[in-house]
């Protein structure tokens, strides 16, 4: 039977309305996660955010919540082992019986020299930045597919970089970019954030038949990627490497993110999504230029 779009209701209310999703961000308190929350926050959502630190989450969740239309609540939690993945995940399980959409956000970095490159910079950045996203999302299975439907499926979205699917600019350079010390780069970040990638369509082959979908998104460079530097110091070597003119912002990582999370994205699944302006692809090293208002 052939299936047209007579009688479908495409409008954009109905093909992204998020006032009954409940909605978990890992990471959420600050950077990318906060703005994921705030896009579903802003549509409607129950938004639940996890992080480390409770003072980040009380200012988040109260600007948030004095945003509305949905709400915001907190969790405080340490995903960096799986004693602490399974705390969030009971926690979770206690506060709601349903959940629609996880954002795995959580994750961090570790910049040392390539000759003296510790253990622990390799340990702590797979179990936060990987092990984390298999704990929580398995963990919270029966939230995510109960209720879930072919048509509406819950939506897993797994946030891994660039740096996981390109190989340049990881090191301080002859000349220094500023971004990292001479001689040293995040030699554990590239590869963890390409194990996201993979872990995100494993994940999807697994989970597509219970109806649920998983992708990655991987941004390029976005202010709260720079929260370690002095941006106006950074900033003309950064736009060497974007042909947009511009780093990305928190609109352009919103309207991805709601857009997997949508109706109109319950076919899509197992993907990597780049979000970084061209950056990747064109290979751009232009001359530094002035950066558009943020």
């Amino acid at each position: 039977m052939a299936h047209t779009a007579t009688g479908v209701n495409l409008a954009v209310a109905n093909l992204f309305d998020f006032r009954s999703d409940v909605v978990l961000v890992t990471g959420g308190a600050t950077g990318l996660g906060e703005m994921a929350a705030q896009a579903f926050v802003q549509n409607g959502a129950r938004v639940l955010i996890a992080s480390r630190k409770q003072s980040e989450l009380d200012r988040t969740a109260a600007r948030l919540n004095a945003l509305g239309p949905g709400r915001c609540e907190y969790v405080v939690a340490d995903l960096k082992d799986k004693a602490g993945c399974d705390a969030l995940c009971a926690e979770v399980r206690r506060r709601t019986d349903r959940l629609t959409v996880l954002v795995n956000n959580s994750g961090t970095t570790w910049v040392a020299a390539y000759d003296d490159f510790p253990e622990s910079g390799w340990d702590k950045i797979m179990a936060l930045n990987v092990k984390s996203i298999f704990y929580v999302t398995a963990g919270l299975h029966a939230l995510l597919t109960r209720g879930a439907t072919a048509d509406a499926p819950s939506r897993v979205i797994n946030v891994a970089s660039t740096a996981g699917v390109a190989t340049g600019d990881v090191t301080g350079g002859p000349e220094g970019d500023g971004l990292f010390p001479l001689g040293t780069g995040t030699y554990s970040y590239g590869p963890s954030k390409a194990a996201v990638i993979h872990l995100s369509k494993v994940q999807a082959s697994k989970l597509m038949p219970e109806h649920v979908t998983v992708n990655a998104v991987c941004p390029g460079i976005f202010p709260s990627r720079m929260s370690n530097f002095d941006l106006e110091q950074v900033m003309p070597s950064l736009l060497t490497q974007q042909p947009s003119g511009r780093v990305g912002k928190a609109d352009d990582f919103a309207g991805l993110v709601l857009f997997l999370a949508g109706r109109g994205a319950a076919h899509v699944t197992g993907n990597a999504i780049v979000i970084d302006g061209g950056s990747t692809v064109s290979g751009f090293k232009g001359k530094p230029k002035r950066q558009d208002k943020l």
